[in-house]
């Protein structure tokens, strides 16, 4: 693997002129949480290509992937079952003046695979499943006030952004915030929406950036849904980035929790870009009377590849195989910790595990054991939680590891 040799400089690299002449037509050389500017000169902008669960940036420099993506890739890049199937509905056609019979057979697949789903809609990205849940909660109920998490993130736009730049007071005059797994802190929330709740919106686990994550209890969960029940509300599970990795039937199910409202996206196509919601029969009409569309909503590709992406997690041990990887790689990164005199945290479903050190508020151990776990072939992230695919074998893990300890080194460097 080219990444077991240390990284040349970025400096008059093909990555550093492609970075230049991005500057001169994107505004800050690029937009959106895929930007580098945040993560140290180390980390490259552009990448060439991708297989299984490697990436090689423009310099061709090799590394094992752990952000998938940054999720969408669940199975692994190119799998032969999605890539197939993705060129047989190109070879009929994409977008179309309507819809390909693959629509019908992912909507049909996805209400039989989802516990709580007696429809879906598909859609693009997440930002537009979860705005359209709020959009068919306000529908179905009349009412105006959605309740959220602190810190949560449900997408990009107006009403949920993490920005505040471009963002009016009226875009979020009807958001009321709680804090996650809080269970007295939704009920005050619920309170102070009386009678106008339209939706509580909450995330399949908590992923705030740049903290350790919590898992949902029981409790928490169970008392949404009592609330939204009593309340003739709608429960919306934001599945965007856990979906399918968690449980196929919905990443709460395991709690025994339904909501009345999910929206899916990154891993449901294995990086072709889709998105959908699954609602039941209390939300039907009002989903039948909003607007909602997008150009590019009805592409076949991406639902011809959904539909053998969720196949093949059903018919394989993905779930389980992502798990046992995730459950290697935390206990070797705890082993390396140890060996280097430094303590983690590691939080998370073991798919997508969140790795901080303790002791490490700015980051600098972080930032210090990525940059040097990079240099040796693995891409790790030192904020956001990484993800895990079918694709990881256990050598590929250990490769990884091996890289982490060469960054655990430089981590206890810092002081």
């Amino acid at each position: 693997m080219s990444g077991d040799l240390a990284m040349p400089s970025l400096i008059n690299s093909k990555d550093q002129m492609l970075r230049e002449r991005a500057a001169s037509v994107i505004p800050g050389g690029m937009w959106g949480h895929m930007s580098t500017r945040y993560l140290g000169s180390a980390y490259p902008q552009f990448f060439e290509r991708a297989d299984g669960c490697r990436v090689w940036d423009v310099d061709g420099r090799e590394y094992i992937d752990l952000m998938c993506s940054w999720g969408p890739n669940i199975l692994g890049h190119h799998h032969r079952a999605v890539e197939e199937a993705a060129a047989r509905q190109r070879s009929l056609g994409d977008a179309m003046n309507g819809p390909g019979e693959v629509l019908v057979e992912l909507a049909e697949l996805l209400v039989k695979t989802v516990a709580h789903a007696d429809w879906a809609m598909l859609q693009k990205n997440g930002t537009d499943a979860t705005t359209a849940c709020v959009t068919i909660a306000r529908a179905g109920t009349g009412r105006r006030k959605v309740l959220v998490a602190r810190g949560s993130y449900h997408g990009a736009v107006p009403w949920c952004t993490p920005s505040l730049a471009g963002v009016t007071a009226e875009d979020r005059a009807h958001l009321i915030h709680f804090d996650y797994n809080d269970v007295a802190s939704l009920e005050a929330a619920v309170e102070q929406a009386g009678n106008d709740l339209a939706a509580v919106v909450v995330t399949a686990f908590r992923h705030d950036v740049a903290r350790d994550q919590e898992l949902p209890t029981a409790a928490f969960a169970r008392r949404a849904r009592e609330l939204t029940t009593a309340a003739d509300a709608a429960l919306i599970v934001d599945d965007v980035r856990a979906g399918f990795r968690i449980d196929l039937a919905g990443s709460w199910e395991p709690l025994g929790v339904r909501p009345d409202l999910s929206a899916f996206s990154k891993a449901i196509a294995n990086g072709y870009p889709l998105a959908a919601i699954t609602g039941t029969d209390r939300f039907r009409e009002a989903a039948t009377k909003v607007y909602v569309t997008g150009s590019f909503w009805y592409g076949a590709v991406a639902m011809a590849a959904a539909i053998a992406t969720i196949k093949t997690l059903r018919d394989t041990n993905a779930i389980a195989s992502m798990n046992a990887a995730g459950e290697r790689l935390r206990s070797g990164l705890d082993a390396a910790a140890r060996k280097h005199g430094l303590s983690l945290r590691q939080t998370g479903p073991m798919s997508m595990p969140m790795v901080l050190f303790d002791g490490d508020a700015e980051f600098r151990k972080a930032d210090a054991f990525c940059s040097a776990a990079l240099r040796e072939g693995a891409y790790f992230h030192p904020r956001h939680n990484m993800f895990l695919s079918a694709a990881h074998t256990a050598g590929d893990v250990d490769l990884a590891l091996q890289a982490a300890d060469a960054g655990m080194a430089a981590a206890a460097q810092v002081a």
